[in-house]
């Protein structure tokens, strides 16, 4: 299987003070196309950091990131905003839904950047809404909708550039059971039917029972990784 995310001797520091805190401490991983993944460990573990890097949103101190062929750290910041329009999602445990916005535009609105006709993006966003469950809820706004059904249409957001990568930090943290066991389901069936990767940041022991990797993270460092959920 070919790696399509590449972490080598990665370290993250933060300037605190007139010294530094080091947020993740040579990181050596690598992801294949379709895995769902997760780094689970405490707060302060460096798992929304290490995130935050692959998805491009930060660089690393020392070391190498290679994201789909590309240094994390040698994109321009157009370079790296393209990356993240075309080819990673983003699911967060804050909805960050448009309130103004029906759910159609908010999952519309990942495709603006795109150089797509209203035709082809209509065809795309109720495709993802169908894939999420929510076609009868297209003209809906955010304030109607129960938290379970916004972090679907985040969900679908996220699912409707066809992404190869998406990355999900705490994605059930404000859910309760019932709609975590849901998303999740849903998460997986995208992954199985799509080959989409997917690789969560969580402590939720309701995401770790549907993980086929588990990496365990603490005070910045690898201290597990053990593939899990397989039918041997």
């Amino acid at each position: 299987m070919d790696d399509i995310i590449q972490l080598q001797n990665l370290t993250k520091r933060f300037p605190v003070g007139n010294g530094h805190f080091t947020a993740l401490s040579d990181i050596n991983l690598s992801f294949g196309k379709g895995q769902f993944a997760g780094l689970v460990g405490p707060s302060g573990s460096g798992k929304t950091t290490l995130l935050n890097i692959i998805g491009s949103l930060d660089v690393p101190s020392e070391g190498t990131a290679m994201v789909l062929g590309k240094s994390i750290a040698e994109l321009s910041q157009k370079q790296a905003a393209n990356l993240r329009n075309h080819s990673i999602g983003f699911i967060f445990q804050t909805y960050n839904l448009l309130p103004v916005y029906t759910v159609y535009e908010n999952v519309e609105f990942a495709l603006l950047l795109q150089n797509m006709s209203a035709g082809e993006r209509r065809k795309a966003v109720l495709q993802a809404l169908e894939w999420v469950g929510l076609t009868d809820k297209e003209k809906s706004k955010p304030s109607m909708l129960s938290g379970g059904e916004c972090q679907r249409v985040a969900i679908a957001r996220s699912m409707v550039k066809k992404p190869v990568i998406v990355l999900a930090d705490e994605p059930t943290a404000n859910l309760d059971s019932k709609n975590s066991h849901h998303i999740l389901q849903t998460m997986q069936k995208l992954n199985e039917e799509l080959g989409v990767t997917f690789l969560f940041s969580t402590h939720d022991e309701k995401v770790m029972q549907y993980l086929k990797r588990k990496i365990s993270l603490a005070d910045g460092r690898v201290v597990a990784d053990e593939l899990v959920g397989v039918k041997v």
